[in-house]
Protein backbone atom coordinates (compact mmCIF):
# COMPACT_ATOMS: atom_id res chain seq x y z
CA UNK A 1 0.00 0.00 0.00
CA UNK A 2 1.05 3.71 -0.67
CA UNK A 3 0.56 5.57 2.89
CA UNK A 4 1.11 9.14 3.99
CA UNK A 5 1.57 9.53 7.76
CA UNK A 6 0.64 12.82 8.65
CA UNK A 7 2.26 13.90 11.43
CA UNK A 8 5.62 12.59 13.45
CA UNK A 9 4.74 13.04 16.96
CA UNK A 10 4.77 9.89 19.35
CA UNK A 11 2.04 8.13 17.39
CA UNK A 12 3.22 9.17 14.10
CA UNK A 13 6.32 7.24 14.87
CA UNK A 14 5.07 4.19 16.23
CA UNK A 15 3.12 3.47 12.71
CA UNK A 16 6.09 4.55 10.79
CA UNK A 17 8.09 1.68 12.83
CA UNK A 18 5.46 -0.66 12.38
CA UNK A 19 4.08 0.01 9.11
CA UNK A 20 7.26 0.59 6.65
CA UNK A 21 8.46 -2.99 8.26
CA UNK A 22 5.39 -4.18 6.60
CA UNK A 23 6.83 -5.87 3.74
CA UNK A 24 3.87 -4.32 0.91
CA UNK A 25 4.05 -0.78 2.22
CA UNK A 26 5.41 2.43 0.43
CA UNK A 27 5.36 5.32 3.50
CA UNK A 28 5.87 9.13 3.29
CA UNK A 29 5.91 11.29 6.16
CA UNK A 30 4.84 14.73 6.82
CA UNK A 31 5.95 17.21 9.57
CA UNK A 32 6.05 21.16 9.73
CA UNK A 33 10.04 19.95 11.60
CA UNK A 34 12.63 19.34 8.93
CA UNK A 35 14.90 17.40 12.10
CA UNK A 36 13.01 15.14 12.79
CA UNK A 37 11.69 14.20 9.42
CA UNK A 38 15.49 14.06 8.64
CA UNK A 39 15.64 11.89 11.65
CA UNK A 40 12.93 9.28 10.62
CA UNK A 41 14.09 9.17 7.13
CA UNK A 42 17.29 8.33 8.21
CA UNK A 43 15.87 5.61 10.47
CA UNK A 44 13.12 3.52 8.74
CA UNK A 45 13.11 2.91 4.51
CA UNK A 46 10.76 5.81 4.06
CA UNK A 47 9.93 8.95 2.63
CA UNK A 48 9.83 12.14 3.80
CA UNK A 49 8.34 15.97 2.87
CA UNK A 50 8.45 19.19 5.25
CA UNK A 51 5.11 21.33 5.29
CA UNK A 52 2.17 21.57 6.54
CA UNK A 53 -0.17 18.37 5.89
CA UNK A 54 -3.62 20.34 4.85
CA UNK A 55 -1.87 22.24 2.31
CA UNK A 56 -2.91 21.08 -1.28
CA UNK A 57 1.16 21.09 -2.90
CA UNK A 58 2.34 19.22 0.40
CA UNK A 59 0.01 16.84 0.10
CA UNK A 60 0.78 16.46 -3.84
CA UNK A 61 4.19 16.36 -3.31
CA UNK A 62 3.57 13.38 -0.94
CA UNK A 63 1.76 11.74 -3.70
CA UNK A 64 -1.18 12.11 -2.44
CA UNK A 65 -3.39 11.07 -5.85
CA UNK A 66 -1.76 7.98 -5.68
CA UNK A 67 -1.60 7.25 -2.11
CA UNK A 68 -4.41 4.30 -0.99
CA UNK A 69 -4.35 5.67 2.71
CA UNK A 70 -3.75 8.87 4.84
CA UNK A 71 -3.52 8.82 8.33
CA UNK A 72 -3.37 12.21 10.29
CA UNK A 73 -2.24 11.86 14.02
CA UNK A 74 -0.57 15.90 14.57
CA UNK A 75 -1.12 16.93 17.56
CA UNK A 76 -3.88 19.05 16.32
CA UNK A 77 -7.50 17.45 16.14
CA UNK A 78 -8.77 20.53 12.99
CA UNK A 79 -5.63 20.29 11.07
CA UNK A 80 -6.10 16.14 11.39
CA UNK A 81 -9.45 16.32 9.94
CA UNK A 82 -8.71 18.75 7.58
CA UNK A 83 -6.19 17.10 5.88
CA UNK A 84 -8.28 14.23 5.79
CA UNK A 85 -10.86 16.42 3.58
CA UNK A 86 -8.11 17.85 1.21
CA UNK A 87 -7.06 14.44 0.67
CA UNK A 88 -10.65 13.32 0.33
CA UNK A 89 -11.49 15.88 -2.79
CA UNK A 90 -7.40 15.34 -3.92
CA UNK A 91 -7.22 11.74 -4.44
CA UNK A 92 -9.24 8.66 -3.88
CA UNK A 93 -7.53 7.28 -0.38
CA UNK A 94 -9.37 6.00 2.26
CA UNK A 95 -8.52 8.95 5.46
CA UNK A 96 -7.90 7.93 8.83
CA UNK A 97 -8.05 10.86 11.81
CA UNK A 98 -6.87 11.25 14.94
CA UNK A 99 -9.41 13.29 16.92
CA UNK A 100 -8.92 13.64 20.99
CA UNK A 101 -11.67 16.10 21.72
CA UNK A 102 -14.71 14.85 24.00
CA UNK A 103 -16.68 17.01 21.81
CA UNK A 104 -15.89 15.73 18.57
CA UNK A 105 -16.27 12.09 20.30
CA UNK A 106 -19.61 12.87 20.64
CA UNK A 107 -20.15 13.90 17.02
CA UNK A 108 -18.13 10.63 15.34
CA UNK A 109 -20.74 9.35 13.26
CA UNK A 110 -21.63 12.69 11.67
CA UNK A 111 -17.47 13.51 10.62
CA UNK A 112 -17.79 9.65 9.40
CA UNK A 113 -20.42 10.56 7.08
CA UNK A 114 -20.12 13.89 6.05
CA UNK A 115 -16.55 14.26 5.65
CA UNK A 116 -15.79 10.61 4.35
CA UNK A 117 -13.66 9.25 6.44
CA UNK A 118 -12.78 5.99 7.16
CA UNK A 119 -12.06 6.01 10.33
CA UNK A 120 -11.81 8.08 13.78
CA UNK A 121 -9.00 7.67 16.46
CA UNK A 122 -9.71 8.92 19.85
CA UNK A 123 -6.51 7.37 21.88
CA UNK A 124 -7.63 8.89 25.27
CA UNK A 125 -11.25 7.34 24.67
CA UNK A 126 -9.78 3.45 23.92
CA UNK A 127 -7.05 4.27 26.82
CA UNK A 128 -9.86 5.16 29.13
CA UNK A 129 -12.23 1.39 27.71
CA UNK A 130 -9.12 -0.69 28.60
CA UNK A 131 -8.97 0.61 32.08
CA UNK A 132 -12.22 0.33 33.04
CA UNK A 133 -12.03 -3.28 31.63
CA UNK A 134 -9.00 -4.05 34.03
CA UNK A 135 -11.08 -1.99 36.81
CA UNK A 136 -13.91 -4.63 36.51
CA UNK A 137 -11.73 -7.66 36.25
CA UNK A 138 -9.00 -6.44 38.12
CA UNK A 139 -6.70 -10.05 38.29
CA UNK A 140 -5.60 -9.43 34.94
CA UNK A 141 -2.67 -7.75 33.58
CA UNK A 142 -4.53 -6.95 30.59
CA UNK A 143 -7.39 -8.03 28.73
CA UNK A 144 -8.25 -8.11 24.86
CA UNK A 145 -11.39 -8.62 23.68
CA UNK A 146 -12.47 -10.58 20.21
CA UNK A 147 -15.53 -11.55 17.99
CA UNK A 148 -17.60 -8.80 19.82
CA UNK A 149 -17.02 -9.95 23.47
CA UNK A 150 -17.39 -13.86 22.52
CA UNK A 151 -13.94 -14.64 23.62
CA UNK A 152 -11.31 -12.58 25.79
CA UNK A 153 -7.45 -12.90 26.31
CA UNK A 154 -6.49 -12.74 29.56
CA UNK A 155 -2.80 -11.79 30.39
CA UNK A 156 -2.03 -12.42 34.40
CA UNK A 157 1.01 -13.24 36.23
CA UNK A 158 1.33 -16.56 38.50
CA UNK A 159 1.91 -15.84 41.92
CA UNK A 160 3.82 -17.57 44.60
CA UNK A 161 1.56 -20.74 45.75
CA UNK A 162 -0.03 -20.36 43.12
CA UNK A 163 -2.18 -24.09 41.83
CA UNK A 164 -0.81 -23.45 38.83
CA UNK A 165 2.72 -23.40 39.50
CA UNK A 166 4.11 -26.92 37.91
CA UNK A 167 1.00 -27.74 36.40
CA UNK A 168 1.44 -28.63 32.48
CA UNK A 169 -0.67 -26.87 30.32
CA UNK A 170 -2.78 -30.11 28.73
CA UNK A 171 -3.28 -30.89 32.73
CA UNK A 172 -5.41 -27.63 33.12
CA UNK A 173 -8.90 -29.13 31.50
CA UNK A 174 -9.29 -32.29 33.49
CA UNK A 175 -7.56 -30.14 36.80
CA UNK A 176 -9.61 -27.46 36.83
CA UNK A 177 -11.32 -26.27 34.11
CA UNK A 178 -12.89 -27.23 30.33
CA UNK A 179 -13.07 -24.35 27.49
CA UNK A 180 -10.01 -22.53 27.93
CA UNK A 181 -6.43 -22.50 26.50
CA UNK A 182 -3.40 -21.35 27.67
CA UNK A 183 -1.91 -19.65 24.01
CA UNK A 184 1.20 -17.55 25.55
CA UNK A 185 3.84 -17.69 28.39
CA UNK A 186 6.28 -15.52 28.86
CA UNK A 187 9.40 -16.29 31.06
CA UNK A 188 12.55 -15.03 31.56
CA UNK A 189 11.88 -12.37 29.17
CA UNK A 190 11.59 -15.16 26.32
CA UNK A 191 7.91 -15.59 24.77
CA UNK A 192 6.73 -19.12 24.31
CA UNK A 193 3.85 -20.36 22.66
CA UNK A 194 3.36 -24.01 24.69
CA UNK A 195 2.38 -27.24 23.64
CA UNK A 196 0.80 -29.36 26.28
CA UNK A 197 3.74 -30.46 27.81
CA UNK A 198 4.88 -27.22 28.35
CA UNK A 199 4.81 -26.54 32.49
CA UNK A 200 3.68 -23.58 34.11
CA UNK A 201 5.91 -21.86 37.25
CA UNK A 202 5.70 -19.39 39.76
CA UNK A 203 6.57 -15.79 38.07
CA UNK A 204 5.29 -17.02 34.69
CA UNK A 205 2.94 -14.33 32.68
CA UNK A 206 0.57 -16.67 30.67
CA UNK A 207 -2.15 -15.71 28.68
CA UNK A 208 -5.29 -16.98 27.98
CA UNK A 209 -8.33 -17.10 25.65
CA UNK A 210 -11.83 -18.10 26.88
CA UNK A 211 -15.21 -16.77 27.24
CA UNK A 212 -15.45 -14.10 30.46
CA UNK A 213 -17.36 -16.55 32.50
CA UNK A 214 -15.26 -19.62 31.88
CA UNK A 215 -12.30 -16.95 32.65
CA UNK A 216 -14.14 -15.88 35.90
CA UNK A 217 -14.64 -19.81 37.25
CA UNK A 218 -10.79 -20.48 36.65
CA UNK A 219 -9.58 -17.71 38.79
CA UNK A 220 -12.30 -18.57 41.93
CA UNK A 221 -10.33 -22.67 41.10
CA UNK A 222 -6.98 -21.43 41.77
CA UNK A 223 -8.86 -19.30 44.34
CA UNK A 224 -7.74 -16.10 43.38
CA UNK A 225 -10.67 -13.53 43.48
CA UNK A 226 -12.46 -12.20 40.82
CA UNK A 227 -15.40 -8.93 41.00
CA UNK A 228 -15.09 -5.34 40.21
CA UNK A 229 -13.57 -2.87 42.47
CA UNK A 230 -15.33 -0.63 44.30
CA UNK A 231 -14.03 2.49 44.20
CA UNK A 232 -10.73 4.48 42.07
CA UNK A 233 -8.50 7.30 42.93
CA UNK A 234 -7.62 9.03 39.97
CA UNK A 235 -4.17 10.89 39.83
CA UNK A 236 -4.97 13.39 36.85
CA UNK A 237 -7.58 15.13 35.85
CA UNK A 238 -6.85 14.92 31.92
CA UNK A 239 -8.96 13.68 28.88
CA UNK A 240 -8.58 10.03 29.80
CA UNK A 241 -9.71 10.38 33.37
CA UNK A 242 -12.48 12.49 32.23
CA UNK A 243 -13.45 9.66 30.00
CA UNK A 244 -12.58 6.92 32.68
CA UNK A 245 -14.75 8.30 35.48
CA UNK A 246 -17.56 9.07 33.64
CA UNK A 247 -17.96 4.77 32.54
CA UNK A 248 -17.23 4.15 36.11
CA UNK A 249 -19.73 6.11 37.55
CA UNK A 250 -22.01 4.74 35.10
CA UNK A 251 -21.16 1.26 36.57
CA UNK A 252 -21.59 2.56 40.31
CA UNK A 253 -18.25 2.37 40.98
CA UNK A 254 -17.34 5.39 43.03
CA UNK A 255 -14.35 7.77 41.52
CA UNK A 256 -11.84 10.30 43.20
CA UNK A 257 -9.83 12.40 40.94
CA UNK A 258 -6.66 14.38 42.51
CA UNK A 259 -6.02 17.36 40.22
CA UNK A 260 -3.39 20.02 40.69
CA UNK A 261 -4.81 22.93 38.55
CA UNK A 262 -8.03 24.96 40.47
CA UNK A 263 -9.55 25.86 36.77
CA UNK A 264 -9.71 22.33 35.52
CA UNK A 265 -11.54 21.02 38.82
CA UNK A 266 -13.99 23.45 38.26
CA UNK A 267 -14.22 21.97 35.04
CA UNK A 268 -14.76 18.30 36.46
CA UNK A 269 -17.04 19.11 39.02
CA UNK A 270 -19.51 20.30 36.34
CA UNK A 271 -19.43 17.30 34.18
CA UNK A 272 -19.11 14.89 36.84
CA UNK A 273 -21.08 15.98 39.61
CA UNK A 274 -21.08 12.37 41.21
CA UNK A 275 -17.22 12.28 41.20
CA UNK A 276 -15.13 13.66 43.97
CA UNK A 277 -13.04 16.25 42.70
CA UNK A 278 -9.43 17.20 44.95
CA UNK A 279 -7.49 20.29 43.99
CA UNK A 280 -4.08 19.03 44.87
CA UNK A 281 -0.81 17.53 44.02
CA UNK A 282 -1.28 13.69 43.39
CA UNK A 283 2.46 13.23 44.28
CA UNK A 284 2.02 14.91 48.00
CA UNK A 285 2.26 11.75 50.16
CA UNK A 286 -0.04 13.77 52.92
CA UNK A 287 -2.34 14.46 50.64
CA UNK A 288 -2.93 10.70 49.05
CA UNK A 289 -3.14 9.52 52.91
CA UNK A 290 -5.53 12.57 54.17
CA UNK A 291 -7.28 10.92 50.70
CA UNK A 292 -7.27 7.73 52.51
CA UNK A 293 -5.24 5.78 49.54
CA UNK A 294 -5.15 2.80 52.07
CA UNK A 295 -8.93 2.74 51.84
CA UNK A 296 -9.27 2.34 48.05
CA UNK A 297 -9.72 -0.68 45.76
CA UNK A 298 -7.89 0.65 42.89
CA UNK A 299 -5.62 3.72 42.12
CA UNK A 300 -4.62 5.04 38.48
CA UNK A 301 -2.01 7.16 37.61
CA UNK A 302 -2.74 9.27 34.84
CA UNK A 303 -0.70 12.42 35.08
CA UNK A 304 1.32 13.37 32.08
CA UNK A 305 4.95 12.90 33.33
CA UNK A 306 5.50 9.35 33.01
CA UNK A 307 8.60 8.85 35.69
CA UNK A 308 5.64 10.38 38.22
CA UNK A 309 2.88 7.72 37.21
CA UNK A 310 5.70 4.94 37.44
CA UNK A 311 6.42 6.42 40.92
CA UNK A 312 3.37 6.74 42.30
CA UNK A 313 2.20 3.19 41.04
CA UNK A 314 5.24 2.04 42.71
CA UNK A 315 4.11 3.27 46.25
CA UNK A 316 0.40 3.06 46.08
CA UNK A 317 1.16 -0.96 45.12
CA UNK A 318 1.82 -1.19 49.08
CA UNK A 319 -1.58 0.67 49.97
CA UNK A 320 -4.33 -0.32 47.51
CA UNK A 321 -6.44 -3.88 48.43
CA UNK A 322 -6.71 -4.66 44.43
CA UNK A 323 -5.98 -3.00 41.19
CA UNK A 324 -3.20 -0.72 40.45
CA UNK A 325 -2.62 1.14 36.30
CA UNK A 326 -0.17 3.36 35.46
CA UNK A 327 -0.52 5.41 31.82
CA UNK A 328 3.10 5.32 30.05
CA UNK A 329 3.19 7.70 27.15
CA UNK A 330 7.26 7.32 25.87
CA UNK A 331 7.66 4.19 24.78
CA UNK A 332 11.55 4.16 25.22
CA UNK A 333 10.84 3.25 28.79
CA UNK A 334 9.65 -0.18 28.21
CA UNK A 335 12.85 -1.91 29.40
CA UNK A 336 12.74 -0.26 32.97
CA UNK A 337 9.14 -0.98 33.30
CA UNK A 338 9.47 -4.51 32.72
CA UNK A 339 11.88 -4.72 35.62
CA UNK A 340 9.51 -3.02 37.94
CA UNK A 341 6.88 -4.80 39.49
CA UNK A 342 3.92 -2.53 38.36
CA UNK A 343 0.40 -3.83 38.23
CA UNK A 344 -0.73 -3.02 34.76
CA UNK A 345 0.37 -0.94 32.31
CA UNK A 346 -1.52 0.87 29.78
CA UNK A 347 -0.01 2.98 26.19
CA UNK A 348 -2.68 5.06 24.54
CA UNK A 349 -0.04 4.96 21.82
CA UNK A 350 -0.15 1.44 21.29
CA UNK A 351 -3.80 1.27 21.40
CA UNK A 352 -4.06 3.28 18.42
CA UNK A 353 -1.21 2.48 16.27
CA UNK A 354 -2.90 -1.51 17.10
CA UNK A 355 -6.19 -0.31 15.66
CA UNK A 356 -4.81 1.62 12.67
CA UNK A 357 -2.57 -1.65 11.86
CA UNK A 358 -5.30 -4.00 12.50
CA UNK A 359 -7.74 -1.77 9.51
CA UNK A 360 -4.30 -1.42 6.92
CA UNK A 361 -4.08 -5.55 7.17
CA UNK A 362 -7.87 -5.91 6.86
CA UNK A 363 -7.36 -3.77 3.61
CA UNK A 364 -4.36 -5.79 2.07
CA UNK A 365 -5.54 -8.87 2.72
CA UNK A 366 -8.03 -11.36 0.16
CA UNK A 367 -11.60 -11.47 0.05
CA UNK A 368 -11.68 -15.38 1.60
CA UNK A 369 -10.49 -13.82 4.86
CA UNK A 370 -10.74 -10.84 6.67
CA UNK A 371 -8.59 -9.63 9.68
CA UNK A 372 -11.31 -8.01 12.47
CA UNK A 373 -8.78 -7.68 15.34
CA UNK A 374 -5.62 -7.24 15.65
CA UNK A 375 -3.02 -7.17 19.18
CA UNK A 376 0.43 -6.78 19.76
CA UNK A 377 1.83 -8.28 22.67
CA UNK A 378 4.66 -8.73 25.19
CA UNK A 379 6.32 -5.64 23.74
CA UNK A 380 5.24 -6.87 19.97
CA UNK A 381 6.77 -9.95 19.94
CA UNK A 382 3.48 -11.99 19.61
CA UNK A 383 0.68 -11.01 17.66
CA UNK A 384 -3.17 -12.25 18.01
CA UNK A 385 -5.06 -11.86 15.10
CA UNK A 386 -9.00 -12.53 14.17
CA UNK A 387 -10.11 -13.91 10.96
CA UNK A 388 -13.45 -13.60 9.48
CA UNK A 389 -13.72 -17.13 7.21
CA UNK A 390 -15.87 -15.70 4.16
CA UNK A 391 -15.29 -18.64 1.72
CA UNK A 392 -13.87 -22.39 1.37
CA UNK A 393 -10.26 -22.46 1.03
CA UNK A 394 -7.10 -24.82 1.72
CA UNK A 395 -7.81 -24.47 5.58
CA UNK A 396 -11.10 -24.84 5.83
CA UNK A 397 -13.16 -28.54 5.84
CA UNK A 398 -10.00 -30.03 7.26
CA UNK A 399 -8.96 -31.31 10.76
CA UNK A 400 -6.45 -28.67 12.46
CA UNK A 401 -4.23 -31.94 13.25
CA UNK A 402 -3.72 -32.63 9.31
CA UNK A 403 -2.93 -28.78 8.75
CA UNK A 404 0.52 -27.69 8.38
CA UNK A 405 0.73 -24.59 10.50
CA UNK A 406 3.53 -22.26 10.88
CA UNK A 407 5.46 -22.74 14.07
CA UNK A 408 5.20 -20.86 16.97
CA UNK A 409 1.52 -20.46 15.84
CA UNK A 410 -1.78 -21.54 18.06
CA UNK A 411 -5.33 -21.89 16.49
CA UNK A 412 -6.38 -21.00 20.06
CA UNK A 413 -10.55 -20.46 18.98
CA UNK A 414 -13.01 -20.95 16.65
CA UNK A 415 -15.98 -19.10 16.83
CA UNK A 416 -18.87 -20.70 15.06
CA UNK A 417 -23.00 -19.24 15.44
CA UNK A 418 -21.59 -17.25 18.55
CA UNK A 419 -20.87 -20.18 20.25
CA UNK A 420 -16.74 -19.95 21.67
CA UNK A 421 -15.24 -23.62 20.49
CA UNK A 422 -11.96 -24.71 22.04
CA UNK A 423 -10.22 -26.59 19.12
CA UNK A 424 -8.42 -29.70 19.44
CA UNK A 425 -6.70 -31.69 16.75
CA UNK A 426 -9.84 -33.08 15.43
CA UNK A 427 -11.68 -30.02 14.93
CA UNK A 428 -12.47 -28.35 11.26
CA UNK A 429 -12.46 -24.58 10.23
CA UNK A 430 -16.30 -23.76 8.00
CA UNK A 431 -16.77 -20.74 6.25
CA UNK A 432 -19.06 -18.41 8.42
CA UNK A 433 -16.19 -19.05 11.39
CA UNK A 434 -14.20 -16.91 13.11
CA UNK A 435 -10.67 -17.99 13.93
CA UNK A 436 -8.37 -16.53 16.52
CA UNK A 437 -4.91 -16.95 16.21
CA UNK A 438 -1.63 -16.21 18.86
CA UNK A 439 2.00 -16.49 16.73
CA UNK A 440 5.22 -15.29 16.97
CA UNK A 441 5.59 -14.76 13.06
CA UNK A 442 4.03 -10.99 12.63
CA UNK A 443 2.53 -9.54 9.55
CA UNK A 444 0.23 -12.86 8.94
CA UNK A 445 -2.69 -10.90 6.71
CA UNK A 446 -5.14 -13.76 5.77
CA UNK A 447 -6.19 -16.52 7.30
CA UNK A 448 -4.18 -18.86 4.57
CA UNK A 449 -1.06 -17.32 5.97
CA UNK A 450 -0.91 -19.83 9.19
CA UNK A 451 -0.20 -22.35 7.08
CA UNK A 452 3.57 -23.15 6.87
CA UNK A 453 5.12 -21.48 3.82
Amino acid sequence: MNIIIAGCGKVGHVLTAQLSQEEDNDICIIDTDEAIVRRMVSSYDVMGITGNCASYNTLAEAGIEEADLLIAVTESDELNLLCCVVAKKTGKCQTIARVRNPIYSQEQDFLLKELGLSMIINPDLMAARAISQLLCFPNALSIDAFSKGHAEMLRFRIREGSLLDQMAVKDIPFRLIDDLLICAVERNNEVIIPSGDFVLQTADVVSLISSRQTAVEFFKRIQVKTGRVKNAMLIGGGRISLYLADMLLKLGISVKIIESNPRRCEELSVLLPDAVIVNGDGSDEDLLYEERIGKMDSFVALTNFDEENILLSLFAKKKVKSKVITKINRLQLNEVIHNLDLDSVVYPRYLTSEKILQYVRATQNSLDSNIETLYRMFDDRVEALEFNIQKESKITGVPLEQLNLRKNLLVCSIIRDNRMITPSGQDVILPGDTIIVVTTVLGLKDARDILAP
